[in-house]
């Protein structure tokens, strides 16, 4: 399973927006669908709602796509 650590800027990101930044999604309108198609992770739970709060020290693994994603400022 590939890991990435995602620089945040702000002090959150959505996990919708965060599906873009790790080019799983092209368009903010996919992540509905992508977390219902898809399971997805956030530390360990299964997460599906698309305007979920990341932060940093937050870790968020794509099963479908083999991706783990640790969120660091």
């Amino acid at each position: 399973m590939e890991h990435k650590k995602v620089k945040i800027d702000s002090d959150h990101v959505t996990l919708g927006q965060l599906l873009k930044i790790v080019d799983l999604i092209s368009s903010g309108g996919m992540a509905k669908w992508y977390l219902a198609e898809f399971a997805v992770y956030l530390n360990g739970e299964l997460e599906n709602r698309r305007g979920k709060k990341l932060y940093s020290g937050d870790r968020v693994e794509f099963v479908q796509d083999e991706l783990i994603v640790d969120l660091v400022e």
